[in-house]
């Protein structure tokens, strides 16, 4: 069994920066896909980044895209997405996803994280 524990959130004014964490548990995390989703009040959970067994694999939504880095560290079982340039429209609930593809559809996430608020102040 995999479980996912999202730490990190918190209140930032625009400009500013914030970093997620989610601890994994299960010894299977260093071949696991994770990403980060994101679900803003009213919408749909929507892809934010992701990033494969090797580091070097990341992709990440385009209204993220040269403002957020996700990173992994396998030998503690940590995923972290660090948030630069917070617009008011990055408010929203991240949620940690766990899975086995390499992909952006929250579908094919077999495990996720209770999720932490994070809300940006204009």
């Amino acid at each position: 069994q995999v479980q996912l524990v999202e730490s990190g959130g918190g209140l930032v004014q625009a400009g500013g920066s914030l970093r997620l964490s989610c601890k994994v548990s299960g010894r299977t995390f260093w071949s696991l896909t994770m990403a980060w989703f994101r679900q803003a009040p009213g919408k749909e959970r929507e892809f934010t980044a992701r990033i494969g067994w090797s580091a070097d694999s990341t992709y990440y939504a385009d209204s993220v895209k040269g403002r957020f880095t996700i990173s992994r560290d396998n030998a503690k079982n940590t995923v972290s997405l660090q948030m630069n340039s917070l617009k008011p429209e990055d408010t929203a609930v991240y949620y940690c996803g766990a899975g086995r593809t390499l992909s952006r559809a929250g579908a094919d996430y077999d495990y996720w994280g209770q999720g932490t608020q994070v809300t940006v102040s204009s």
